[in-house]
């Protein structure tokens, strides 16, 4: 029996998710990214818009932004990118510009997801370039470490507020 294409998204999603824990253990918003070039990872990131005091930090443009690197080239023709939340405008964006192949996320983001939640700016007839995407993967895992990190920062908000 053959390795699935279901079983190659929820390994790689496991190195993101690794890389959101990184972030969740700095006190960031635990978002994490790879990027997947001929079957290999070529740049992992997570979150680090605090400590890198930039708001366009997030795991995925840091991901492609060493991609990029990797690859000595702005455009990652077939590259995958896979990410633990679904992308926000800045980064879907990013992803029609640097021609990404495919986007894998987890859990979907029902405040700023800009690719199927809010917004979809990947299948907009305008692009000059489609992305294809498969989401849910992971997802129950990728949701639950967000729910967590976002559970503790409300309750400690909360126990401030009492003191």
């Amino acid at each position: 029996m053959g390795i699935t294409q279901a079983t190659i998204d929820e390994h790689f999603m496991r190195l993101a998710l690794e890389q959101a824990h990184k972030a969740q253990a700095i006190d960031e918003v635990p978002v994490g990214a790879v990027v997947v070039y001929q079957g290999e990872v070529i740049a992992r990131a997570h979150n680090q818009t605090i400590s890198l005091n930039d708001p366009s930090a997030h795991a995925e443009i840091l991901a492609l932004r060493e991609a990029g690197e990797y690859l000595q080239n702005y455009r990652l023709v077939d590259c995958d990118l896979y990410v633990t939340l679904e992308p926000c405008g800045m980064c879907a964006g990013t992803l029609v510009h640097a021609r990404i192949k495919h986007l894998i996320y987890g859990t979907a983001d029902l405040k700023t997801g800009a690719v199927e939640s809010i917004d979809q700016i990947l299948t907009k007839p305008h692009q000059n370039h489609q992305v294809n995407v498969r989401s849910g993967v992971l997802a129950a895992e990728c949701g639950q470490l967000l729910s967590d990190f976002f559970s503790v920062k409300r309750k400690t908000k909360k126990s401030k507020h009492c003191e």
